[in-house]
């Protein structure tokens, strides 16, 4: 690829294309230039190394549990007290008929998360992840954030790496990545105090991937935060997954601002996504997949995204509640041929994916006739 790059960049060009790291400050200095373009081209040039012109997708459904939470996070418009109107709560027969609902339209994963409930036992978790395992033991359970082990250890009086072995033994397929928010604790305290910290965050995850399992992680951007705090984020990434190579994918989550506390009028412009998912995939050199997600974004910018260094687009998802209460205007949910036709545009071969990244289905020149 003959791509025109600025002196000023030549000699981290060099490094991407011999396969070498790039550290701190140059993924400092490529998250602060204006070029997109030249953003763009590295990162592509990257992903194509690793994902050649495949772009994955996986048919799934969101359940979230209860918004009850017993945490008051700034940024957070999901939870709700008790004594709210507007807060729910869903018992586990309600669950299984959602699941099998799911499982009847092709769905392979329950991505499962909820708040830090003031008085569901710990046995409700535990019967939750059996009984959704019994409906079909083919479906991919990816459940709780990091915060929700810590809780559900606490409700247990058990240590956390115990929690983790009794719900891998009755089921759970991987931990998802939500709840990382920032790293920096200043910011952290800022934007949700009172959540765990990043070194809790990051013992959890490090805990499971010890256990044999894998899960995502995350990052919420575009709020208080600095571009520094960014790169220090995915630094602490990085490093973990250079211990235990135990994360399948980094998913960036545009902060959504409406209906929380925090003093930020807007989201993370379509320019600033773009440029940290490059960035992402030009830093996380030992990561094999960048998800581009819709939900804070668009599927027009998520399609976009996949020509800056994403490789993944997430999913039909069906019920989205977390971003949407936080005023995001996507859909709630993508039909599997929307997400095919927009791989396909922009010039993706488009592959279905199960939790892991494996690859379910790859579409070849097939007619697509559902809407």
């Amino acid at each position: 690829m003959n791509l025109f790059i600025p002196k000023t960049f030549v000699d981290i060009r060099d490094k991407l294309r011999a396969g070498e790291r790039i550290d701190d400050s140059e993924a400092l200095r490529l998250l602060e230039c204006g070029d997109l373009n030249m953003l763009g081209e590295l990162a592509d040039e990257v992903n194509r190394r690793k994902n050649g012109i495949n772009a994955t997708y996986i048919l799934n459904r969101y359940l979230n549990y209860s918004n009850y939470c017993i945490l008051s996070c700034q940024f957070c418009a999901f939870s709700r007290k008790k004594r709210d109107a507007n807060g729910f709560e869903l018992a586990i027969p309600e669950m299984v008929t959602k699941a099998k609902e799911a499982l009847s339209i092709g769905i392979t994963e329950l991505h499962i998360v909820g708040g830090l409930h003031p008085s569901l036992p710990y046995t409700y978790y535990t019967d939750m992840i059996s009984q959704l395992k019994l409906v079909d033991e083919r479906l991919q359970l990816k459940c709780f954030t990091a915060v929700e082990i810590l809780h559900l250890a606490w409700l247990a009086k058990k240590p956390m790496q115990e929690v983790l072995r009794e719900l891998k033994s009755l089921g759970l397929d991987s931990l998802t990545g939500g709840g990382a928010e920032i790293f920096r604790q200043d910011v952290r305290d800022k934007i949700a105090r009172g959540k765990e910290t990043a070194d809790e965050y990051l013992n959890v995850h490090q805990t499971w991937h010890q256990l044999g399992g894998y899960s995502t992680c995350t990052m919420l951007f575009g709020h208080l935060e600095t571009l520094e705090d960014r790169i220090d984020h995915m630094h602490q990434l990085r490093q973990l997954q250079d211990k235990t190579k135990g994360f399948t994918g980094f998913i960036p989550l545009p902060y959504q601002p409406d209906n929380n506390e925090i003093p930020v009028k807007y989201p993370p412009t379509g320019f600033d996504i773009l440029r940290t998912l490059a960035v992402a995939r030009l830093y996380l050199d030992n990561f094999d997949h960048i998800t581009a997600y819709w939900v804070g974004m668009g599927m027009k910018l998520a399609e976009v995204a996949l020509n800056y260094g994403a490789d993944d687009v997430h999913g039909t998802i069906i019920e989205e509640k977390i971003f949407h209460m936080a005023g995001a205007d996507s859909p709630q949910s993508q039909t599997e041929t929307k997400m095919i036709k927009a791989i396909r545009e922009a010039g993706r071969t488009p592959v279905q994916r199960d939790t892991f990244y494996r690859p379910i289905r790859k579409w070849k020149d097939e007619p697509l006739t559902k809407v």
